[in-house]
């Protein structure tokens, strides 16, 4: 690489780590609100099963890259709370599947509705042109990472 392009590297990298200090400090606030309910990790539990739908304890626990014993206390206490439910699998009566309840996913959307309020308010404050700029840049920085696009206002959660 030349000496121009290590520059516009390093600026890059340096705009993405202070943008991603807001966006930090933006998903904080938003979990806040919920605290006293859910912790992070049990949040992105009901993230996982809100968006990837009914789960075995397994599969949780590899998406949350946990263990199965610490998946399984996640979801005794979030069972605890009337957050999620588990279920015998359609398929076998031996496979328990979990799924998110109408008051977990409430959490999941509660704390989505304030990421995503906030972050609008944010990009409000740009100008229009800047805002398109910033649509084509991010689309190309999480392609370039192979991170699939949000479709879904649920996905947004933070997993």
């Amino acid at each position: 690489m030349n000496e121009d392009a290590d520059a516009g590297v390093d600026e890059v990298t340096s705009a993405l780590l202070t943008a991603s200090r807001l966006l930090v400090a933006v998903s904080a606030r938003s979990l806040a609100a919920v605290e006293d309910a859910v912790t992070l990790p049990q949040f992105r539990l009901l993230v996982v099963l809100s968006s990837q739908g009914p789960s075995k304890l397994v599969t949780l626990a590899g998406l949350l890259e946990v263990n199965p014993s610490t998946a399984m206390r996640m979801v005794d206490r979030l069972a605890a709370a009337g957050l999620v439910r588990r279920e015998a699998s359609p398929r076998s009566g031996r496979e328990v599947r979990i799924q998110v309840t109408a008051a977990g996913r409430a959490i999941v959307d509660d704390v989505t509705a304030r990421r995503r309020a906030e972050i609008s308010g944010v990009v409000a404050g740009m100008p229009a042109g800047q805002r398109r700029a910033l649509v084509a840049a991010l689309r190309a920085f999480t392609e370039a990472g192979g991170e699939p696009p949000v479709t879904a206002v649920a996905q947004l959660g933070w997993t």
